[in-house]
């Protein structure tokens, strides 16, 4: 998808359409904290990105409309684009929220060739979502992950199969993966600029330089990717975490944000039908300094209240001798349920926690996050109480 959460903003709020748009904090006048979670293409113009501090951005376009994201909308569609994906092929493989590689090798007979079948999923997410997509169709993974990107936004690449050393020849090395800002400073010495140049080094040469690295970046730059399409592809953890736009160390606040993160990590299991067998509680401090702690779990589970009050016990053991900038919530080791429940113990009927956390989750998806909170978030917001 077309940067997909600004995308989904200016759909959702028409005003904002033709403008830039950036989603993550509050800029508070180019004062604010955090980070970039998504900009659409105008803001990228002004030199706004993905991950950008929210400061910098505000500098950079203090005329942008800055809003906060709304996780629970950019799901909803993605399971609208999912859907118009799993009409054309079942091999599916979800990589994110906002894309996905589709296996359509036993899909021509019903609906055409690999790039009328691109065609028409385009269509059929622009007329399901109002929203575009651009497409890649290659014959393996890698290709078309790169032929995706080349002609954002709406765009469609095709890379013929007898045509893959011509696609990749004049590509910057930047575009295979595994090739970062310090790789690419570790290739400079030996004038590999384009993956065309990659190709030409034997394999002895970047295995002697790289390691193994170079056997799997040799392997790249000739287009070669045999992994298959998995669409039984399972993440491997949900979590949750926000940065507080003053730097804190009010016990108060702290196990208030942790309830709140708690809650969404449940509701997104929930939503998936999986538990997590571990927990986790990260803190980055005043001075950048990030810890961990987490803990493995005897049941599995998806309950609001067990995941928040394991993370709250995680946090009494940190020493708050100095003020917390960010804190997150996570959970891993997840396991899939099979059917509507997993087995119980056979005097264990549901768990009261997990049964409200479910009754939560429909309330909010029918009438908002905010129809529904606890007592100590309403404490919070008196003011706005008459």
């Amino acid at each position: 998808m077309d940067a997909f959460y600004a995308s989904v903003e200016q759909l959702d709020f028409p005003a904002a359409k033709g403008k830039p748009v950036i989603v993550g904090a509050d800029p508070k006048g180019g004062n604010g904290r955090g980070v970039v979670a998504a900009c659409s293409y105008e803001a990228r113009k002004f030199g706004v990105r993905s991950a950008l501090p929210i400061s910098q951005a505000w500098k950079l376009c203090p005329e942008g409309v800055y809003v906060r994201p709304r996780m629970s909308r950019y799901v909803e569609v993605s399971h609208e684009v999912m859907d118009v994906l799993r009409q054309f092929t079942e091999l599916v493989e979800p990589l994110s929220i906002d894309e996905a590689f589709l296996d359509v090798t036993g899909s021509s007979r019903l609906h055409g060739s690999p790039e009328q079948i691109a065609k028409t999923i385009k269509t059929d997410i622009l007329k399901k979502t109002q929203l575009t997509a651009s497409v890649g169709v290659a014959c393996n993974k890698f290709l078309a992950k790169i032929a995706s990107d080349l002609r954002k936004p709406d765009g469609l690449v095709v890379v013929p199969e007898t045509g893959t050393d011509a696609f990749l020849r004049d590509l910057p090395i930047s575009r295979l993966w595994g090739v970062g800002p310090k790789t690419e400073e570790r290739l400079k010495p030996l004038g590999i600029r384009t993956i065309g140049q990659m190709a030409a080094i034997p394999r002895e040469a970047l295995v002697r330089s790289l390691g193994s690295l170079g056997d799997h970046l040799h392997q790249l730059s000739h287009g070669i990717d045999d992994r298959p399409v998995v669409p039984n592809w399972e993440p491997k953890s949900v979590s949750n975490e926000t940065t507080f736009e003053i730097d804190t160390r009010d016990r108060d606040l702290l196990i208030r944000t942790i309830h709140e993160l708690a809650d969404e990590v449940g509701r997104r299991l929930r939503h998936d039908n999986t538990r997590a067998r571990r927990v986790t509680l990260k803190l980055r401090y005043e001075d950048f300094t990030t810890h961990t702690k987490q803990t493995s779990l005897d049941k599995p589970t998806q309950s609001n209240e067990d995941i928040a009050r394991i993370a709250i016990s995680l946090f009494n053991h940190f020493p708050l001798d100095r003020r917390i900038r960010l804190i997150g919530v996570g959970s891993a080791d997840l396991v899939r349920e099979q059917g509507t429940a997993m087995q119980l113990d056979l005097f264990e009927g549901p768990k009261k926690g997990e049964a409200l956390g479910h009754t939560l989750d429909e309330i909010r998806e029918k009438f908002g996050r905010g129809s529904v909170m606890r007592g100590s978030q309403l404490l919070d917001k008196k003011d706005d109480i008459e």
